[in-house]
């Protein structure tokens, strides 16, 4: 089974902070843009370089600039949140994650993997200051860094699972999206796949109900998981 984790929200609780505020330190040196903030232009679920198009938008700048600062952009985020990023986020480690990814890690023939909307050197940092990153193999997952569009993200990363073996995508059958808001259950059905929701994050449980199933918290994952 491949199981493929958010991270805001559902591992970590708050991380978003810094990030955010790199991600605005980013917009504005590469577009001059000012963000914001969440009220105006809110985070949850969609990747960054969705969140930054809005910001830019709402300030004027034109697809095409946009388009031409996107690596800029990815450069200078990355650059913006390893400065932000305190040296230690394991206060920020949602409920009951440690244990269930331990849990999850010891069943034979399942894969702990990412998808999610940061920047792939943000997630990596993210999960490293918060001791998470063994669970997490390089070169695998899917990030906002591999396309800007979050329903791409699945089938990027059951694409990265199946060339372990040098073979096909891993099979969307035995491949679970975990996440904690209404667009990580969007992307899990755009590639056709199943999804667990935590309720965790910013979103109450009843506004997760399509999901295959819902989690009060990482406590309850093993036993969601067991199929």
């Amino acid at each position: 089974m491949l199981l493929l984790f958010d991270i805001d929200g559902t591992l970590l609780l708050r991380a978003h902070v810094e990030h955010r505020a790199a991600l605005g330190d980013a917009v504005r040196e590469v577009w001059g843009a000012v963000d914001p903030g969440p009220a105006a232009v809110p985070a949850a679920g969609r990747t960054d370089g969705e969140i930054a198009r809005e910001i830019c938008v709402l300030a004027g700048v034109d697809a095409a600039r946009i388009d031409a600062g996107a690596d800029a952009f990815r450069i200078a985020c990355a650059e913006a949140y390893a400065r932000r990023c305190p040296a230690d986020l394991r206060d920020r480690l949602a409920p009951g994650v440690p244990g269930a990814l331990g849990a999850l890690a010891q069943r034979d023939g399942v894969v702990l993997s990412l998808v999610t909307g940061n920047l792939e050197p943000i997630a990596r940092l993210k999960l490293a200051r918060a001791g998470l990153g063994r669970w997490f193999r390089p070169g695998q997952g899917a990030f906002g860094s591999d396309a800007e569009d979050r329903t791409a993200l699945p089938a990027i990363a059951r694409r990265r699972a199946g060339a372990l073996n040098g073979g096909a995508p891993y099979p969307r059958e035995r491949t679970v999206v975990i996440g904690d808001t209404p667009r990580d259950i969007a992307c899990a059905r755009a590639d056709g796949v199943r999804c667990v929701a935590v309720a965790t994050g910013p979103y109450p449980a009843e506004a997760l109900a399509g999901a295959d199933a819902v989690a009060r918290d990482a406590n309850e994952l093993p036993a969601l998981l067991a199929g």
